[in-house]
Parts: C-alpha cells; structure tokens; sequence
C-alpha cells in the first residue's frame, strides 16, 4: 500500500476500513468511487472546501442508476485522499482531476458538477481545459466572495492562522458544517460524518492553504471567460443559503448570460444534498 504523507498506526487508521478505491497519482493517493455502465456518459462530482465525498450521497447512486458514469473522489487534504506538504491552490485541485481521468482512461468529454468551492474547481477547470468539459454544472459555487474581513482575515496572517486552527477544537470546527443546511436537525448525519476525516494529520494544514490561496475568493474572470464559451452551464441556488448568499449567484449571472437558472426553495447552501427528489431530476434533465 503506498505511503500517505502524514502517517497513523495501524490501530488508529479510519482508513482500515475505508471502502472505495485508492489511485496513486503524481501528487499522492486519491481516493475515488466510479458506478453506472461503462459506457454511460461521464459525469464527475467534485466536493466543496472541506467536506469530503458524502457531499454526493443522495445523488451519486441515482446518476449511476439513470445510465450515467459517475465518478466521486476526495479533494487532497480532505476525506481519505492523501494530505501532500504542498500549497492548495487551483493548480493542484485541477491537476488532481486531469491526473485522475487520465489513470482512468476517461479521454473523452466530461459532464462536471461542483459544489461550492468544487464550483470554481469545476470552473477553473473548465477554463482551463474546455475540449474535455460537455456540460457544467455549479452549485452554491464559490469564487464571489469577498476578501476576508476581520476576524477570518486574521487566517491569512502567517503563525495566527496556524494557531487558531490547533485551537480550534474537532467539535467545533465540524459543528460549523451546520451552517450549511436550512434544516440541520434534520439530517445530523452531515457533521457526524465530517468528524472521521479530521483524525488524519494534515487536515487543518490543508483546508488553511486553501483558505490562504485565494481560489474561493474573487474569480471573475474564470466566470467572465465561461460566459463566452458554448459550454452549456446549469446553475442552482439554495434560497437559504448563509454561506455564499444568493447575491454572489446574481453577479455570477451577469457574467454568464447563457446559464440555466434554477433557485431551490426551502434549502441552504447543499440542495443536492437536502433536497435530491428536487435537484436529482433537474440535473439529470440538464445533463441527459
């Protein structure tokens, strides 16, 4: 089994029982799940800031059934991917999935879906590589905010952010993934299972370069260069969404006219995962 870049004994490794298949890229393990007929249409899903792929529970098995290719994985640094000792930036997130598909043999055009910070991954990587993208799919996707204000701001500054993040305790750094559901309550499942992750050293290291890398802040000209591309572009909005507000979907739209548009009612930043009766046919509708 090749070696991860943080290391645990074996006694304490949540990944002895991990299920799914690990794939040893240039820049280190991926984990990844791939479902549906061989020769259905691609379709991969890509995961937010730091929630690993049970992000696409309530989505990936109904894709798969429907005839699609569906492939998830885990961003490094989050889930059970590999924690590398490197900077988490655009490029790294983009050349995971160039590197994934690759070792896959998945030449072909792909049908993406993000998810918040995996929106402008999407994005970003069908900017970069529009030849392999056929349709693109982005929701509550990141790269609208603003710069980070006090107190966040104190993350960017060298050796504060370090130590904010040891101090912040497990409980409370996973009981902020609430925020991301209208409804929490309902589904508390989604930060019990965030919890796990979090024991493999390099996690906060991780989500704190990525922080620090400025990918979830201010990409307009990913967006602008997309809005003159032919890719076709479904975009969807929690009407409740606390985390990147419905405002940041508005400018979006500005910059790229051609988008479908879908607002969904009674959910935050996640309606994919609060509400897939709604969202599962819409995407397969878009993507069909």
């Amino acid at each position: 089994m090749p070696q991860r870049s943080d290391t645990l004994s074996a006694a304490d490794d949540p990944l002895s029982a991990v299920s799914g298949t690990f794939l040893q890229l240039p820049d280190g393990r991926t984990w990844y799940e791939l479902a549906g007929p061989a020769n259905g249409k691609p379709v991969v899903f890509v995961n937010g800031y730091s929630i690993p792929h049970y992000l696409w529970d309530h989505n990936f098995a109904a894709l798969a059934e429907a005839g699609f290719r569906v492939l998830r994985f885990d961003h490094y640094g989050r889930g059970w991917s590999d924690r590398p000792d490197v900077n988490y930036d655009d490029a790294l997130f983009d050349r995971q999935i160039v590197n994934l598909l690759d070792a896959l043999g998945i030449r072909g055009k792909v049908c993406l879906v993000g998810s918040s910070m995996g929106g402008i991954v999407a994005a970003n990587f069908a900017d970069r590589h529009p030849e392999r993208v056929e349709r693109l799919v982005l929701i509550d996707p990141a790269g609208m905010m603003p710069k980070p204000r006090w107190p966040k701001s104190l993350l960017l500054i060298p050796g504060i952010g370090e130590l904010v993040m040891r101090l912040t305790s497990d409980d409370t750094l996973a009981a902020t993934m609430a925020d991301d559901l209208l409804y929490p309550q309902l589904q508390p499942e989604y930060v019990e299972k965030y919890k796990p992750q979090m024991t493999i050293p390099g996690f906060r290291r991780a989500i704190l370069s990525t922080y620090r890398s400025g990918l979830l802040f201010d990409r307009r000209d990913v967006y602008e260069r997309l809005g003159k591309t032919h890719i076709p572009i479904l975009m969807m909005w929690g009407d409740h969404d606390l985390v990147i507000p419905m405002d940041a979907g508005m400018e979006m739209l500005k910059l790229m006219p051609k988008t479908r548009w879908w607002v969904i009612e009674e959910t935050g930043h996640v309606p994919h995962y609060e509400v897939p009766g709604v969202v599962n046919p819409l995407l397969i509708d878009f993507l069909e």
